[in-house]
């Protein structure tokens, strides 16, 4: 790979339906048949958690080729504080660029630019063998927990990563996803039939049905 055959820049109002496109293809049948996120993404440009600063894509040419975004969230911490925190995603590269290295370099490049800001740490739901790779750990590790995950269950695909070295010292606490992520299944197929028809497929590892 040339690390230089591509650029990472702000996504723009005329990239939109693209940037939905390319979600939609990257996600499409992975953790269920189908996909809802190229519409949690256009719903979430609308959310007043949006940090439109931090909403990257990745363009090689004049193809966009992968994009991340991320938004502003809390901890409920034990103690009664609300410490603010960011969420992130969706994140994704095109299906036949995976595993190529340019996720890496895009997700690293948002989470520079991130700390750049003055934020403090990311929480995220994603896989430690990838996410670890940029400095995440489990979020258990940092004493915050998954909000209605019951006492007990595997809270291993929660990951956090602190911007600030220190961040989270002395904070326990529940983590709260934004609402904005939640959208309704009718809603996302009324949304989706304005895209190219695609066969929704029924995998293993999918996870939910």
């Amino acid at each position: 790979m040339d690390k230089n055959d591509f650029i990472i820049r702000l996504e723009r109002k005329e990239d939109y339906r693209a940037v939905e496109e390319l979600v939609r293809e990257s996600f499409w049948n992975v953790y269920r048949p189908g996909c809802s996120e190229h519409y949690v993404i256009h719903v979430l440009r609308d959310d007043p958690a949006f940090i439109k600063e931090l909403d990257f894509v990745m363009e090689q040419g004049s193809r966009l080729i992968g994009q991340n975004m991320f938004m502003r969230t809390v901890v409920n911490a034990d103690d009664g504080r609300t410490v603010d925190v960011l969420t992130m995603g969706p994140i994704c590269i095109a299906p036949e660029l995976k595993r190529r290295g340019y996720g890496k370099m895009l997700l690293d490049y948002s989470l520079e630019k991130a700390a750049a800001l003055g934020y403090g740490a990311v929480l995220f739901e994603g896989n430690i063998l990838f996410y670890g790779k940029s400095g995440f750990d489990y979020a258990s590790r940092f004493g915050i927990r998954y909000h209605d995950l019951p006492e007990g269950e595997d809270a291993s695909f929660f990951l956090c990563k602190e911007l600030k070295p220190g961040y989270l010292d002395n904070v326990t606490g529940v983590y709260q996803t934004p609402a904005g992520y939640y959208v309704d299944d009718f809603d996302v197929e009324v949304f989706d039939k304005d895209f190219p028809p695609k066969q929704k497929l029924k995998l293993p590892g999918q996870i939910f049905s």
